[in-house]
């Protein structure tokens, strides 16, 4: 178990890198295409919020990612120790062809 934590530590950190990584090249881009622009604010506008789209939905979809991705392990890791499997009781008997498969309720069988 200790190694899979690892492992997701590892994962978590580089991810992250990855993503500020990202929005640090992003943010060079735009601060080097608004330099280049010299003033043209329409443009400058058009370049500022496309990078800051491409930063919100890069961010936005590696917190979503690792959201699911952390939900998932925790309900995979835990399916085990909430259900445990319930002994039959003496005075149940399995009923119909198969183990119960296609059986009638008490008291309408014909």
């Amino acid at each position: 178990m200790g190694q899979d934590t690892n492992l997701e530590k590892i994962r978590a950190r580089y991810g992250l890198l990855a993503v500020v990584g990202s929005n640090a090249a992003i943010t060079a881009v735009a601060i080097f295409g608004v330099w280049q622009l010299d003033g043209d604010r329409a443009v400058i506008v058009g370049v500022l919020s496309s990078a800051f789209t491409a930063m919100a939905s890069l961010t936005t979809a590696y917190l979503g990612i690792k959201a699911v991705s952390n939900t998932a392990q925790s309900m995979s890791r835990d399916s085990g120790q909430h259900q445990p499997a319930r002994p039959a009781l003496e005075d149940e008997a399995p009923s119909g062809p198969i183990g119960g498969l296609g059986a009638e309720p008490p008291g309408t069988a014909p």
